[in-house]
């Protein structure tokens, strides 16, 4: 990464700086996006900005985002990072304040863009799996009535150190469950959770405090112009041992099959005949046609 985005202007990586006094810095208070470019434009970025929007306005961060603008920066980041698809990260931290928390608005932002080059896919990843992890670490409430993609990481990043206590060798075969505190199925470390049983799609409901993500959205409008069942619910664990196929969803992997389910006690579950299912399938293909792969 040789140049970062910050506050509009391209900055060679070693030269972008963050006051001390930033609230992003000091309290979390800030957001972020994450997604992806094909073609060298930004997927779903109407719907990543608008989400980042909202968010800002009940942080009270005053940040009138300018979509033309965002876009534009994104290509030439691109550009001087030497890549044609990356991906992107855009934070909005709500700026410097005093030592304290306030209570009022935050009216000078500090705008970051940050362009990688993507990993390399791997077909047989997609055809034959991920294994996915009960993991022990519950995640965590939202702050406020719906969850935000907030800078304050602290819960995604303590279930993934216990992840990686379980898959210390092949930790990028494997995804980390959380639960709630009342044991229902919540999401990924960094994806949300579907399901297929009985020819129908399941995931969580955003009532169990997930992070009603962009991907997740888009999976479930997918699913609504194939006219295929959907249902969002409230599910334990043992749901699903019970399923036919399993997948997990991300800006940046798309939608990745589960093919087999782990316990820290030591259960290990194969989901369906241990190959991408044709629900998951059928949505991959839609999903990548839509971003015009």
């Amino acid at each position: 990464m040789k140049y970062i985005g910050v506050n509009g202007v391209p900055t060679p990586a070693a030269e972008a700086v963050l006051s001390v006094m930033d609230h992003g810095f000091m309290y979390g208070m800030g957001l972020f996006e994450t997604f992806r470019t094909y073609g060298g434009r930004p997927f779903l970025i109407e719907r990543h900005l608008e989400r980042l929007e909202q968010g800002c306005r009940s942080l009270g961060i005053r940040y009138p985002l300018q979509l033309d603008q965002v876009v534009q920066e994104i290509g030439e980041l691109l550009r001087l990072n030497d890549l044609q698809d990356g991906y992107i990260r855009l934070t909005v931290s709500a700026g410097e304040g005093p030592l304290g928390l306030p209570s009022e608005d935050y009216g000078d932002p500090t705008v970051i863009i940050y362009v990688k080059s993507l990993a390399p896919v791997d077909p047989q990843l997609y055809m034959e799996g991920k294994s996915l992890y009960r993991l022990n670490t519950p995640r965590n409430t939202p702050e406020g009535e719906v969850r935000l993609k907030s800078l304050h990481y602290m819960n995604n990043m303590l279930a993934k150190r216990e992840l990686r206590e379980y898959t210390p060798l092949r930790a990028g075969n494997y995804e980390g469950m959380q639960l709630t505190a009342d044991g229902y199925l919540a999401e990924g470390i960094v994806s949300n959770l579907f399901f297929v049983q009985n020819g129908k799609l399941h995931t969580p409901d955003i009532g169990t405090g997930i992070l009603p993500g962009i991907t997740r959205a888009f999976i479930l409008q997918l699913a609504n112009q194939l006219e295929l069942p959907f249902e969002e619910g409230y599910y334990k664990w043992d749901r699903l041992k019970e399923a036919d196929e399993i997948f997990v969803t991300n800006s940046i992997q798309e939608a990745v099959p589960v093919t087999c389910l782990l316990e820290p006690e030591g259960g290990i579950y194969i989901v369906g005949n241990g190959k991408m299912g044709s629900i998951t399938r059928q949505l991959i293909e839609q999903y990548r046609q839509k971003a015009g792969v």
